[in-house]
């Protein structure tokens, strides 16, 4: 029933947002296990944010997969810290603030109190290679984000990350990308084709994400992560 109502969402999301070139392929279930969940204090912090282009779009400088506010936005990046109310032994409240294992990435304006969208990052490790997998947490403007456009649902894409002199490289797996490779039988994952938006649904558990990235992700045959549709370079600011 969650999948089946998803799809229709779906067909509803591309009637309010105009938006049938999806660039990130998108999966119903995390891309990691907890047990390759990783802290990397290294992204905490401020960012502004570059897009990066891929082989197909170098050439044509006026061309952008992104919209205005993913790169002119402040990319806010700092762990989650839950808080908890208990009671003291004396009976009276107190609040417990509690690290959690995942970021929030807020893009805001010059003034950090005014969040246009916010997401989950979880960090994880497979093969020594650090991946992040987003999720939406709070979204405000749809038509002004890509990010907000890729990720409106409550699904999961994946992105690699590779850190660097104080500069993020974060490149997503594109939709089209894994389509050529399910449809040419290079890769065999579970999914479904959303035929009304054009776009390919992971459906496959944790799992088996996590064995399609060690199998394939490391291989530039497979994935070859320097040239994928959604790519940006995020520089610090403090």
């Amino acid at each position: 029933m969650k999948l089946k109502r998803l799809l229709i969402i779906f067909g509803i999301l591309l009637f309010i947002s105009g938006c049938s070139d999806f660039m990130m392929i998108c999966s119903l279930n995390p891309f990691y296990l907890d047990k390759n969940v990783a802290l990397a204090s290294e992204i905490e912090g401020n960012w502004t944010v570059h897009e990066i282009k891929s082989k197909k779009d170098s050439n044509d400088k006026n061309s952008s997969h992104w919209e205005a506010m993913d790169t002119t936005s402040i990319w806010r990046i700092n762990r989650f810290v839950s808080e908890e109310k208990v009671k003291t032994k004396h009976g009276t409240d107190s609040i417990v603030f509690k690290p959690q294992n995942f970021y929030v990435v807020k893009l805001t304006g010059n003034n950090p109190d005014t969040a246009r969208y916010q997401f989950h990052l979880t960090i994880f490790r497979i093969k020594g290679v650090l991946f992040g997998d987003f999720c939406p947490r709070e979204l405000t403007a749809l038509k002004d984000s890509r990010m907000a456009k890729e990720n409106y649902f409550t699904v999961h894409t994946l992105a690699r990350i590779t850190i660097q002199n104080k500069q993020l490289k974060v490149s997503w797996l594109g939709a089209d990308y894994m389509k050529s490779m399910i449809e040419g039988k290079r890769v065999r994952i579970k999914y479904r084709y959303v035929s009304d938006a054009g776009r390919l649904l992971l459906t496959a558990s944790s799992n088996d994400l996590t064995e399609m990235i060690e199998r394939y992700a490391d291989q530039k045959r497979f994935i070859d992560w320097e040239d994928q549709p959604s790519m940006l370079q995020l520089n610090r600011i403090n």
